[in-house]
């Protein structure tokens, strides 16, 4: 076993945190790399990069929102001698029509998939839909303990995705052969609707939970009410926006292609969480 160790950027995240447990669960190496993590990394800080790679065979990368921070990192990382990336990028690429962008997420998500590209390294992308684990610890959680999830998305469907499995994906692409120049679209088993995913975190919890469909425009004026600005509310309900429209709901084989198996189901992800003690209040 090679002693030069992975790295894992956004190791504090849903997706970072699953892939550093999983890769020591191997008795891998591991560098887990966040601002508030074991080896401190920043993307805004270029002067952070050089530490983060030294050394490094392979990386993990969860990029920044909004931003084309990936392209010098992956010039540095080859510079460095780095060998294998995976990239943490979204699923809709592919269309035009998926969200309404106002931030230009998707024109740096779409330089960083060229970034690695280009790059001459091992690269795999995963393009996960949206994470089961939004529920549990983002940003449906609040709602889900208070009770009420207030959303302006409809009787639309989305194939929720665990994020055991996204991190699955990555690992295996990080260890093993036959992952180079793959896409991972990763997707759950099925496409529920946010009424559905609900009743089913409701059953598990053991306890009354409820979702209120609303309109865009009351959704932002609640959000606008509560303290966010217009601008922050408005881009809350954008990314809600594909589940309204159903844009979601098609099941992509990324976790079949690269585990040989299908992925979990959204009532194993609530299940398995209850047990976890993540849906008490």
């Amino acid at each position: 076993m090679s002693d030069q160790p992975i790295l894992v950027t956004g190791a504090t995240g849903k997706s970072g945190s699953r892939v550093v447990r999983q890769l020591r669960a191997r008795g891998l190496p591991v560098r887990a790399a966040a601002r508030g993590g074991e080896h401190v990394f920043d993307w805004t800080d270029s002067g952070t990069w050089d530490a983060a790679l030294e050394g490094a065979r392979s990386a993990y990368l969860v990029q920044l929102d909004g931003t084309r921070l990936v392209r010098p990192f992956v010039e540095l990382a080859v510079e460095h001698g780095l060998q294998r990336i995976v990239l943490a990028s979204g699923r809709g690429l592919d269309d035009p029509g998926y969200a309404t962008d106002t931030t230009g997420m998707l024109d740096g998500l779409l330089d960083s998939e060229a970034a690695v590209r280009e790059s001459g390294l091992e690269w795999t992308i995963r393009r996960p839909g949206w994470f089961a684990q939004n529920f549990s610890e983002g940003f449906f959680a609040d709602a889900v303990r208070a009770g009420e999830v207030r959303l302006p998305a409809g009787d639309g469907a989305a194939s929720f995705v665990d994020a055991e499995d996204i991190a699955a994906v990555v690992v295996a692409a990080l260890t093993e052969d036959g992952h180079s120049g793959q896409v991972y679209e990763v997707s759950g088993g099925e496409a529920v609707t946010m009424a559905q995913a609900v009743a089913t975190i409701s059953e598990a919890a053991g306890r009354e939970i409820r979702y209120v469909p609303l309109s865009v425009d009351d959704f932002i004026a609640e959000l606008v009410e509560q303290g966010l600005s217009r601008d922050d509310a408005q881009a809350y309900a954008d990314v809600v926006e594909p589940i309204r429209k159903g844009a979601d709901a098609h099941l992509s084989d990324g976790v079949q292609r690269a585990l040989g198996r299908p992925p979990r189901t959204f009532a194993e992800f609530a299940e398995s969480t209850a047990e976890e003690g993540g849906w008490a209040v």
